[in-house]
Formats: structure tokens, sequence, C-alpha cells
């Protein structure tokens, strides 16, 4: 049930007259019922692995949290009696049997998750074909990386103890579900949005309307932009094109995946506010970013502070990182201090890499983050001088330049998602120098890519439209805001505008059924 097909627009609008319809209590329960017939509605093949996750989820949490709220018990009632000593001993003997349990929880989870991805290439497929694992070569259960990093992400809080384990089922069942961010995010953390899910919400029509407006602005990007261009990147990607068509390509992918990706998390982000449940924001306009690590900061913002949050913090201030960077800044200085870092940084992009495939081309895209974002870190007394020597940083040319270049960088490195065969992407990266082949921008050529004139022009349109909701969002806030401020005569056109652009100039495919979401596949 695709969020751009009419069954599930007829599933969501008879959803919220039911959902405010039902006494507030058992609102949780219209969702959690909603999360499983959308989750099935993908396949019956795949709800194995949402209910493995859910029932490990459950245990793991009750396990670990059980412990700990013994311990508190314990240590409050012999406080008076246990020495110091005595109380890190039991501290510490809970501490290994709630690892123990994590570690399970952990292999277990991920290893699902790394069977189901390795399944995707094409030797362990075959392998697995006339197996018992054969039935798992129709495709990736519909979103398992985000529901299962946001299950880790729970139970990891327990183990911390940021958070107390939900002793209901049911709604740590909801948690892991909540259909509209299976898709393709944003990951949620439990205190974020648990408490939204479960409290009772009365109509509250301002919040409907702003969710409805974020929806449509979604379906715009989605199909008049994301899903026209796509024709010209599947082309683009034949042999032929190397050079200039190659910079094309990577420049119109851009746009089909940011229009498709944050298309898809506003119809998420729109869905939860009109059940009055905000999400966390997955994009901040990107593409306005003057460096790497700034672009890391507005683009998928959910994956990022999670891999932040469970893998490079953790490891940044681990045992045997601590270690290593006593004995590097001993032998190194300053630059042996920042080494464990960069190493932690290394094994957090990997994992980014992995998380979006098992796949060389995606490990080679993490890797290329990695080298870039360390390489602006090492330069950074270079450029302050740089800066300091000819003032350019406070002229906006020169943040205009800034912001292309990151443009373009990022684009090079993003087009690699389309090539698995990692030498083949290289070398067209090489043929930027070796064979420009400009000609291909007035040749003729351009029009062989599945697109007419009147496509280049909606697409023109569509981005322009796109562009200028982005600065106004960065220089003045929510663009939604605004335009309650201004006469309902001016807002609604605005909004029919947007309407009736996206009913008779969207993309619907083949049968008019719009393609899936870019990240589907992750």
């Amino acid at each position: 049930m695709q969020f751009t097909s009419i069954s599930f627009l007829a599933f969501a609008g008879l959803l919220l007259l039911i959902y405010y319809i039902v006494p507030k209590k058992l609102q949780w329960v219209i969702l959690l019922i909603a999360s499983y017939i959308f989750y099935l509605s993908a396949g019956l093949e795949y709800l194995f692995f949402i209910v493995f996750t859910t029932i490990t989820t459950y245990i793991a949490s009750r396990i670990i949290d059980s412990r700990l709220a013994k311990q508190k018990l314990y240590l409050a009632e012999h406080k008076e009696e246990l020495s110091r000593e005595e109380k890190k001993e039991y501290k510490d003997k809970i501490k290994k049997k709630n690892q123990i349990a994590l570690v399970v929880y952990l292999v277990l989870n991920f290893g699902v998750l790394a069977v189901c991805k390795g399944l995707l290439i094409v030797p362990f497929n075959q392998m697995a074909t006339n197996t018992v694992l054969g039935f798992l070569s129709l495709g990736l259960p519909l979103g398992i990386s985000f529901y299962m990093f946001q299950s880790v992400g729970y139970v990891v809080d327990i183990h911390r103890g940021v958070v107390r384990a939900e002793k209901n089922f049911f709604k740590v069942t909801l948690f892991v579900s909540f259909f509209p961010q299976l898709v393709q995010g944003p990951i949620s953390k439990f205190s974020q949005l648990a408490p939204q899910l479960f409290s009772e919400h009365s109509f509250d029509g301002k919040k409907l309307s702003y969710g409805l407006q974020r929806i449509l602005w979604g379906f715009f990007k989605k199909l008049v932009i994301a899903d026209r261009i796509a024709a010209a990147v599947g082309a683009l990607k034949a042999p032929e094109y190397e050079g200039m068509g190659f910079l094309l390509l990577a420049t119109f992918y851009a746009v089909q995946i940011y229009a498709d990706f944050t298309g898809g998390i506003d119809v998420a982000i729109g869905l939860g506010e009109a059940f009055g449940i905000q999400m966390t924001e997955n994009f901040v306009r990107p593409f306005f970013s003057k460096n790497i690590a700034e672009y890391w900061r507005r683009w998928h913002i959910s994956l990022g502070e999670w891999m932040k949050d469970y893998i490079f913090y953790p490891l940044s201030v681990s045992q045997p990182m601590r270690k290593l960077s006593k004995f590097t800044y001993k032998n190194m200085g300053n630059l042996g201090k920042r080494i464990p870092v960069y190493i932690a940084s290394i094994i957090t992009w990997f994992a980014t890499g992995i998380w979006h495939g098992f796949s060389p081309n995606f490990i080679v895209w993490g890797m290329l983050n990695c080298f870039f974002i360390v390489l602006s870190e090492e330069l950074m007394p270079l450029y302050a001088k740089f800066h300091a020597r000819f003032g350019l940083k406070d002229k906006k040319i020169y943040g205009l330049f800034e912001m292309a270049r990151m443009f373009t960088l990022m684009n090079l490195i993003r087009i690699s998602d389309l090539f698995p065969n990692v030498s083949l992407y290289f070398s067209k990266l090489l043929s930027l120098v070796t064979n420009p082949d400009i000609s291909v921008l007035w040749d003729g050529r351009l029009l062989n890519l599945g697109l007419t004139g009147l496509d280049y022009g909606i697409i023109g349109f569509g981005i322009l439209v796109m562009l200028t909701v982005s600065i106004i969002g960065e220089k003045k806030g929510s663009v939604r805001d605004l335009l309650s401020q201004k006469p309902a005569v001016l807002r609604y056109a605005l909004i029919i505008a947007l309407l009736i652009i996206t009913l008779l100039v969207g993309s619907y495919g083949i049968g008019y059924n719009a393609s899936n979401f870019i990240y589907n596949q992750f």
C-alpha cells in the first residue's frame, strides 16, 4: 500500500474518521490495528520479522528494566549496611547480567537484519533460492531497517537508564510498528514518540489542516518532480554517458532522491500531525549546507543521530579508546589525540554504509563521506587562516560558492548508490577529466532520456517552487505558519493550486501507479 496510492488515501481518510470518533482511550488501539493492516498489505510472509523484533524488544526491555528496578530498591533498602565496595560489586553484577541480555538481543535482531540484507546480494540470493531461506528472495521486509533501529535504540536507552520499559506489550507493539514511519522513517526515540502515541488526542482543526498541507506538499515533490525525473536518471546510467553526462546524472539523481525521500517524510510527518502526533524532523534544507558536517546535521537527521548516539559516542568513550587516546597523545601530540575519534568515525560510517546495503558501493559511499569529514577537520586551521587573510567568510557570493561546492561534492559521492560495480563508478568519476563530453548539453541527447521539453519545463517549475519554499523556510521559518497569517482566500488559493498541479502534472506511471519510494529498499 504505497503512500501515493488511491487505496492508501482511502485507508488514511477512513482511519482519521474512526480515530476521532472512538473513545479517546482507544485511539492508540486503533493506530495499532491500522499499523498492522498497513504492514500486512505488503505481504503476510513478512509478518514474522516485525513480530520477532517486537517480542524480543519487549522481553529484553522488561528483563533489563526489572533488574535495574530491583537494583534501585535493594540499594535503597540496604544503603546503611552496605559498604561502597559492596554497592559497586552489586551494581557491577547487575550490569554484567544486563549486558549479556543486551548482547543477545542485539545479536538476534542484527543477525536477522544481516540475513535479510545479505540475501539481496545476487550470489547469496541464488544460493538461498532452493533452501529454507528461499522465501526471503521475495525482497526486503517492509521498513525492517527503520523499525529495528528504533527498537534497538529503545532497549539501549533502557539499559542506560534513560527511560523505563513499557509494561504493556501492545503499546510496545505500536511503538515498533507505527505505520507512518514504517516506510522510510524518521527513526524516533521512545521518550519522544511514545508519550504522544499513548496519550488522548482531541480533534484539532489546525493540526489536521497543517498535516494535510504537509501531505500534499510531499505528494507534489514525489509525483511532480521525483517520479518524472526518474526516467532521465535511468537513461543517464547507460555506459555511453560520461563526463558531463555523468555530472548530469549526479545532479538529476540529487533532485530525484531529495524530492522522493523528503516527499515521503513529509507524508509521514503530515500523517502523524493529523493524528495529533509530532514526529522528529528528518531534513532541514540540506542543500543550503556550506560544509559536509553541516550537511549531515541537515540530511537524514534521525539516522545520523542514531549512529552518533548508539555507535560513535559509545565507541569514543569506551575504555579501549580512552587507553588509545592517552597512548597516541603521548606519542603524537594533538594529532594523536584525534586519532581515536577518527577511528570511531570510520567504524560509524562503515556501519552507515552497511545499513544502506551489503554492497561495495555503499561501503565506498560511507568511507568517502568519512574521508571528507576527517579531511575537513584536519584542514580547519588552514581554512581559518585563508578566511582571515581574504575576508571572504562574510561575503554572500562566497557563501553561495560554498553551497555549490558542497552540493557538487555530495552529489558525486551519493551517485555511487547507482553503481554496485565500484570500478565503474570510479571510471565514471575519472571521465569528468578524461572525457568531459560537454556536447551532451546541446546535441539533442537530453531529449532522448525519456523526457520531453514539457517534462523538463515541469521539473524546472517544480524545482523552482521547492527552492522558493526552502529559501522562505531558511529565512523566515515555517511556511505553513506564514500562510496561516495570510487572508484565507490567498491561503486556500495556493493550497488548491498546489493540489491541481499535483493532480494534473503528477507522474503516475503505467496504470496510474506511482513508483516506490527510493528508501523502501533500505
